[in-house]
């Protein structure tokens, strides 16, 4: 293995950074290096980032085939993140999705061994907190597949929300919630379950690391408080914050806007958190 594939961090790290994806056309001005073949692009990113939220199997899940393919292009100690398939999340009701939930949970995942991580069950903005539904579906959900834990995380995009009783049932059923910065969406910060996931969404072009470096100070600050096991009084709650408990994994994307910035932002952002350690 060539210096251009070195691994970028040492195995287990409690806060992960990292991007939506890998194949994006101006990473191949910006990210990648010069010449090289898009066979190896996951290959490359995976030794330069800790993590990557694949968003491929939100439009349909992928041969188990295809799966095996990927775990064997990473590093040991990298992680994916999955989002669960639309068809599944965007139906008229969660509490009769448990097929659907079971032939994607089912359907080829474990091939993916310990690179399996968060399974992100993104919500669309038109359907509002429904508890009896919500609760229905997050008791379905399996929670190992082959003996391994299997850990979901659930991202949520009606103002409805926000709100004491949708935090007291996905802390009931130890669930997190995504927090994501974004200037569309409802953002809550609320503690909710045994890792933390942030999906931040304000890179800027003119930027060249997508965030001011005083941004990814902040960020950089908050992860560690996460991993911690502390809360962050300065984001957004819809309840009370949680006493401090024990150290927790945090998963921190940057995902869309300035796409073409979000490498640099992650990187730029691990090497911070690195630095706190």
């Amino acid at each position: 293995m060539n210096d251009l594939f070195a691994p970028a961090s040492p195995a287990g790290p409690r806060i992960r950074v990292g991007i939506g994806g890998w194949n994006y056309a101006p990473w191949r001005d910006n990210f990648y290096p010069a010449k090289l073949v898009q066979r190896r692009e996951l290959e490359y990113a995976s030794h330069q980032l800790r993590a990557i939220e694949i968003n491929g199997t939100f439009y349909g899940a992928q041969k188990p085939a295809t799966y095996a393919k990927w775990a064997a292009e990473t590093p040991a100690s990298f992680i994916f993140s999955l989002k669960a398939p639309r068809y599944i999340t965007e139906g008229k009701r969660l509490a009769d999705t448990g097929k659907g939930v079971s032939g994607f949970v089912h359907g080829g995942l474990a091939e993916m061994g310990d690179r399996l991580g968060p399974i992100l069950w993104q919500l669309p903005p038109s359907r509002p907190f429904d508890a009896g539904d919500l609760a229905a579906f997050l008791d379905a959900l399996p929670r190992e597949l082959n003996g391994q834990p299997l850990r979901h995380v659930l991202e949520v995009r009606h103002p409805s929300f926000l709100s004491t009783r949708y935090v007291e049932l996905a802390r009931t059923q130890r669930v997190p919630t995504v927090f994501t910065d974004s200037p569309d969406y409802p953002s809550l910060a609320d503690l909710t379950g045994d890792f933390g996931y942030a999906r931040l969404m304000r890179s800027a072009d003119e930027i060249p690391t997508g965030y001011a470096p005083t941004e990814l100070d902040r960020w950089a600050s908050h992860a560690r408080t996460w991993a911690a096991g502390n809360d962050i009084a300065d984001l957004p709650h819809a309840a009370a914050l949680q006493p401090p408990g024990p150290p927790r994994d945090v998963f921190v994307f940057f995902i869309s806007a300035a796409k073409h910035r979000n490498p640099a932002a992650a990187m730029a952002l691990q090497s911070r958190v690195d630095a706190l350690a």
